[in-house]
């Protein structure tokens, strides 16, 4: 199949262009125009989506179960144009994109296993008791059900697993809600691509043309449209702090708000424990140079934070810079990430009481790794410095004891994930800071590095905020459903109108 895209928009099964136009930003290779969304098509899609809705929503679980499966096939069936379009536009190298691709079409079969049992819809009976006294019960059954049409935002760093056919989507096709993605200008060629692959599944079923629409970039008032559109029941969002901060406070000031699921920033911070790196200090040293630059440290999950004692700094500090120092440039996905990485390599610098530890220039689209070391009371003294630069930049924060230790975990914002590096004898230390950390992450390790999220039941990906903007809710595994999910109470029913599911 071609990877050379067309550059329209899906619009409930039809390819459909505007007047306006945008042209891709590569990383190498040729430029594609593209048609700029606009609030019409939004309109278009969501009522679509809406009447797609009393179909796609009520139908049975095995049929939801046979699109996702769908889904990864015409996935894998253009399996190279993918590639070849992603690396072009991305910079990502084509293993990360192959592996990138597995994981998109291995959630959207687990999810589709998931579905098939039926434990997600927390069925609940309670039978009627017509001689309980004072009063008899009337019997009432619980289930969850589907919300309506779902607006997705596709995300910068993952063109496949987190983009048109990715994690939010899948959760909620899943649940039953038809979903209107809007694609991500760093990769508009991807998404096209994957949106076919979503519509050639759809069509081999026969279901309704407005269960998946996609609509390209069209600055800032394409998104907003789609937030605040009356019949969009919830939005699923991976990007940067201030633009998701914006379309959530927009669901929130419309007449009937709607829930925001946004992925926002964290900076998945690691306590280095003193056994553990009088042990092997350098094998964690090393660890974490790999995890800091994996992808350009353009992960979600990419470990920007380390505290360790302030005596064994030199421990870690050593080994670090060594293996910073033979990692080259590397290609980020778009030349404002790049940018904003430069500006946050500058702020750390520039902090009160924060030295260079191994600094590099970086110009255009690359990322080279950076190092700096702070004391824990210039860390507690600076909020700042807890704020997250997406790119290969670590902090080394060095706490004169435990007890600082501990009050740098407390001073943390909201994280997807917090790593404790321990060994036997820092049991003691570790269960002080496990329920300091467990009330700042959605995820807690020990002895591994963040980046790698397994997609499986137990996952939680997301945390307080600033990391998410629902606590309770997880953009990756099978509980990622439940966010396109309510709880409906069917007291006294026929089982002749019942759900199918609950009868």
């Amino acid at each position: 199949m071609s990877s050379n895209p067309h550059g329209k928009h899906l619009i409930a099964g039809e390819w459909v262009g505007t007047d306006r136009s945008f042209r891709s930003d590569p990383a190498h290779g040729p430029s594609h125009e593209f048609s700029c969304g606009s609030p019409d098509l939004v309109d278009r899609a969501c009522r679509a989506a809406e009447d797609a809705f009393w179909t796609y929503g009520y139908s049975p679980r095995e049929d939801r179960a046979r699109f996702l499966d769908a889904i990864a096939e015409e996935i894998e069936a253009r399996a190279d144009a993918i590639t070849e379009i992603a690396t072009q536009e991305s910079g990502l190298p084509e293993a990360r994109l192959q592996g990138e691709r597995g994981r998109t079409t291995g959630q959207l079969r687990l999810f589709a296993d998931h579905i098939r049992k039926g434990d997600y819809l927390d069925r609940r009976v309670d039978p009627a008791l017509p001689d309980r006294q004072p009063l008899p019960r009337p019997d009432i059954r619980l289930m969850q059900r589907p919300i309506g049409p779902v607006a997705v935002f596709g995300a910068s760093n993952f063109p496949l697993a987190f983009s048109v056919a990715g994690g939010d989507s899948a959760a909620a096709l899943a649940a039953g809600c038809p979903v209107v993605v809007k694609g991500h200008p760093a990769h508009p060629g991807t998404s096209e691509i994957v949106a076919q692959a979503v519509d050639a599944a759809r069509q081999r079923l026969g279901l309704h043309p407005g269960v998946f629409s996609m609509v390209h970039d069209g600055g800032l008032e394409v998104g907003q449209a789609l937030v605040q559109h009356p019949l969009i029941r919830a939005v699923g969002f991976t990007g940067s702090l201030v633009g998701g901060r914006a379309l959530f406070d927009l669901c929130a000031q419309r007449p009937d708000p709607i829930p925001f699921f946004g992925e926002l920033g964290s900076v998945n911070p690691m306590f280095l424990l003193p056994q553990a790196v009088a042990a092997r200090g350098a094998e964690i040293a090393r660890g974490w140079a790999g995890s800091l630059t994996m992808g350009a440290g353009q992960f979600c999950t990419n470990p920007g934070i380390a505290v360790v004692l302030q005596e064994q700094a030199d421990t870690i500090l050593a080994p670090m810079r060594d293996a910073l120092a033979q990692i080259g440039a590397q290609v980020m996905l778009t030349q404002g990430i790049a940018a904003a990485y430069r500006r946050g390599r500058e702020r750390i610098a520039a902090a009160q009481g924060v030295r260079e530890a191994l600094t590099s220039m970086c110009d255009q689209r690359n990322a080279t790794p950076n190092l700096f070391v702070v004391s824990g009371q210039d860390w507690l003294g600076n909020h700042d410095l807890g704020e997250e630069v997406f790119g290969p930049l670590g902090l080394l924060v060095t706490a004169r004891d435990a007890d600082e230790m501990l009050r740098i975990a407390r001073s943390l914002n909201g994280q997807l994930t917090a790593t404790l590096h321990m060994d036997a004898g820092d049991a003691t230390l570790a269960q002080q800071l496990l329920p300091v950390l467990e009330r700042k992450a959605g995820r807690v390790l020990a002895n591994g590095f963040p980046t790698g999220v397994e997609v499986c039941d137990a996952m939680v990906h997301g945390g307080p905020y600033p990391a998410s903007t629902n606590f309770g809710a997880t953009s990756v595994g099978t509980m990622a459903i439940r966010r396109f999910l309510r709880p409906v109470s069917y007291q006294n029913l026929p089982e002749a109108i019942l759900p199918r599911d609950l009868a």
